[in-house]
């Protein structure tokens, strides 16, 4: 049985999310896995009560400790990019925040691994994968710049801060084909970039504008 508070009423209601998945279709997102996921998770419960009448603008919204749910569109483009090439069994995601991306890669993959370096936040992400029921997300708090070696090579990695280049120690953990999307860049200066690892090293895309918080060291 469904929880009423995850069906949510009013302006979270189940028609305020078709608005959302219309608006997303709209601004290109095409995959139905993906379109379906992103109608499936309840972003309301994954904001403060006080925010969750704006739970479904595309917007990005303040979650405490200088950090941000990301922009719905954003949400679901960096997944679409992720899982466009094929089903991926194991994914590492770095920074997991409020939990609403990785709830959203989790109904798409076989395992997720999230690292938050910022425990608070992990704690309240672990209580909302609990309530919804999720049984094939690994929390790590740590690091996330290090990844997580001891678990990789991983089929894909979403990076959901920005860090000003590259990261080499990320690449490492991919599998061969297997890829990496994050922005990269300065502030007022991202790029969405998508990372293939090859034999040789990678190949990169570059995407589109964007706008993230930075990708910090250490953990709190």
């Amino acid at each position: 049985m469904i929880n009423p508070l995850h069906r949510g009423i009013g302006m979270t209601s189940e028609r305020t999310r078709k608005r959302l998945i219309k608006r997303l279709r709209e601004k290109g997102i095409q995959d139905l896995n993906v379109l379906n996921a992103m109608r499936a998770t309840p972003r309301h419960i994954f904001v403060d009560e006080a925010l969750a009448s704006r739970a479904y603008e595309d917007t990005a919204l303040p979650i405490g400790h200088g950090q941000t749910i990301s922009q719905p569109y954003i949400v679901a483009r960096m997944t679409e990019l992720l899982v466009e090439a094929g089903p991926l069994d194991t994914v590492l995601e770095i920074g997991t925040g409020s939990g609403y991306q990785t709830a959203v890669l989790s109904r798409l993959v076989k395992r997720i691994y999230s690292v938050e370096r910022i425990e608070s936040l992990q704690r309240l992400a672990r209580k909302r994968f609990q309530e919804l029921g999720f049984r094939n997300i690994r929390l790590h708090h740590s690091d996330g710049g290090l990844g997580l070696p001891e678990y990789g090579p991983f089929d894909g990695i979403l990076v959901t801060a920005a860090p000003e280049g590259i990261p080499r120690a990320l690449v490492d953990q991919l599998k061969q084909g297997g890829r990496m999307v994050l922005p990269i860049g300065q502030e007022n200066a991202q790029v969405l970039v998508r990372v293939t690892r090859t034999a040789a090293g990678y190949e990169k895309e570059l995407l589109e504008r964007v706008v993230f918080v930075p990708l910090l060291g250490g953990i709190l």
